[in-house]
């Protein structure tokens, strides 16, 4: 209990002291675009309500979820492939490492033109962005599995979805979920500019329209539920990561404490 009372206070102790900062700089402020933290706070009820939240942010989460879900499925299958044979990652190098230094936002107009403005372009802005470093990680996590650990299993006829599933995927499991995490905040990042081109609703479309309307406070509010957002997010994911990975901790944590 102790141990989980001290991890909490670690965790806060940060963001409590940001907001302490943040308050104490903005308050007195009369800049129109830095309203003071109390009166955003004041405001925020007021602008995320029921209904804003079922009309704004659940359709957001839906795309971020489906965008992401399928740049993971693409990225660690394409990834697996490529990393395990070097025919195909010599051939796929020269490709990948062009498409990858492309921003996402800049193919947002090209995208638009193939799957026009509605979720469908969303979702692909999204898992367009997020698959590189799922994929990147995913082919470097397969490389890098021990050689002798693949003869063992070929010596002892473990080969096929089998192999798969029980050496090289397990084996590439904290680099693959190293590329999850660096794509979970840039797919939010890509939620909210997608969002922003063509859209009716929306996180990002909701924090335009406050701007457009120069509805500052309103605007901060927004940034908040994003800031909320990706907190969230983040829990998750760990939470997540340290069930599949729990071996991988487990190890960690013995080797820690051992002499």
């Amino acid at each position: 209990m102790k141990r989980l009372l001290r991890r909490l206070v670690l965790v806060l102790a940060l963001p409590a002291l940001l907001v302490v900062v943040w308050w104490l700089a903005s308050d007195g402020s009369t800049d129109v675009f830095w309203p003071p933290l109390r009166t955003i706070l004041r405001t925020f009820p007021d602008v995320w309500t029921a209904d804003r939240l079922r009309d704004d942010v659940l359709p957001s989460i839906w795309r971020l979820v489906a965008g992401y879900a399928l740049a993971a499925v693409v990225g660690v299958a394409a990834g697996t492939v490529i990393g395990s044979y070097r025919r195909v990652r010599a051939v796929c190098e020269p490709v990948l490492e062009f498409l990858r230094a492309v921003p996402p936002p800049v193919l947002i107009p090209v995208i638009m033109l193939f799957a026009g403005i509605g979720d469908t372009m969303k979702v692909t802005v999204i898992a367009s962005g997020c698959v590189w470093p799922i994929l990147l990680n995913t082919v470097e996590g397969v490389r890098a599995v021990d050689p002798v650990m693949l003869e063992t299993a070929r010596s002892y006829g473990i080969t096929g979805p089998s192999r798969l599933r029980n050496l090289v995927l397990p084996s590439a499991g904290p680099q693959i979920f190293a590329g999850l995490r660096q794509a979970l905040s840039l797919g939010i990042i890509l939620m909210v500019i997608s969002e922003m081109f063509a859209a009716s609703n929306g996180i990002g479309f909701t924090i335009v329209q406050f701007q457009r309307s120069f509805a500052v406070p309103d605007m901060w509010t927004g940034i908040l539920v994003l800031g909320l957002l990706g907190f969230v997010l983040s829990v998750v994911f760990q939470l997540v990561e340290r069930r599949v990975l729990a071996w991988y901790h487990g190890l960690r944590a013995s080797a820690r404490r051992s002499p």
